[in-house]
């Protein structure tokens, strides 16, 4: 199920994926998204005890508003009016006070209409993204909030940092790690990112904390990144297997060859 436009989402690359990732039945433990963005992979492998998290404490709420009020996101969202001038007061108006639902409602309203789905904040934390017009918002419909309702109660809802995340990991967990990277290149600081950057020192970071799992506790991980050779150097002795298609340099835009891997501890 995909909801969410979201810079350097899986969905395109599911057909890939999924022939290297276990199945959800399989996984004897729980399912674990330190990195959930646009949660493509959540959604296929549709796990039934599953913990997501994100920096992106707007997209956190989201999942969350969708997960408590799915019938008050949807009333709200419908209630947003049409057309250029309206997505600007929406955006520009403060959501201070106001309660999970609406907060959830107005940052799904605003991915469905603002221009190319891109997630980008000012100096001062507001999201600054312009418009981009309707058609994309009525893909979202009352049904498809009461079915991602059902797919989020069977998950923890969690803004926290990777590295505590995945140290909380228990035996037979499954982990799956998608980090802000831009492929083929080792730092991403680009400005369609919620937090900004992940630069390498982010990267040594996160290479040594999945090394740090007990090898006692029987926890897999897969994870994509950018195949930059110091990326690739962190990962020696594990299986590294090239990604034939991904992100290109323009955003959205998915090509052959695009410097994309797929790293795995089984």
């Amino acid at each position: 199920m995909k909801f969410l436009r979201y810079p350097g989402g899986k969905s395109k690359l599911l057909s890939f994926l999924v022939n290297h990732l276990p199945e959800s039945k399989t996984i004897k433990g729980k399912y674990i998204e330190p990195f959930v963005g646009g949660g493509s992979i959540f959604f296929h492998m549709n796990p039934q005890d599953a913990l997501i998290s994100d920096l992106n404490s707007e997209l956190i709420t989201l999942y969350k508003g969708i997960k408590l009020y799915p019938h008050k996101v949807w009333e709200t969202f419908k209630s947003f009016p049409s057309g250029k001038s309206s997505y600007y007061k929406v955006r520009n108006k403060s959501t201070e006070g106001k309660p999970l639902y609406y907060k959830a409602a107005r940052t799904l309203y605003l991915n469905r209409t603002c221009f190319k789905g891109m997630w980008r904040h000012n100096s001062n934390g507001n999201f600054n993204v312009g418009y981009g017009g309707e058609e994309r918002r009525w893909v979202i419909t009352h049904e498809s909030i009461i079915e991602l309702a059902k797919i989020f109660r069977k998950a923890e809802i969690q803004s926290k940092d990777f590295e505590d995340v995945i140290l909380n990991a228990s035996k037979n967990d499954f982990i799956f790690l998608d980090p802000p990277y831009k492929p083929g290149e080792k730092n991403l600081h680009e400005l369609h990112y919620r937090n900004g950057k992940f630069l390498f020192e982010e990267q040594i970071r996160l290479a040594e904390t999945l090394k740090r799992l007990p090898k006692s506790k029987q926890i897999r991980w897969a994870m994509t990144n950018s195949s930059h050779k110091d990326i690739l150097k962190l990962y020696k002795g594990f299986t590294i297997k090239k990604i034939p298609f991904g992100t290109g340099d323009k955003l959205g835009i998915h090509i052959k060859n695009s410097n994309e891997v797929l790293i795995t501890n089984y």
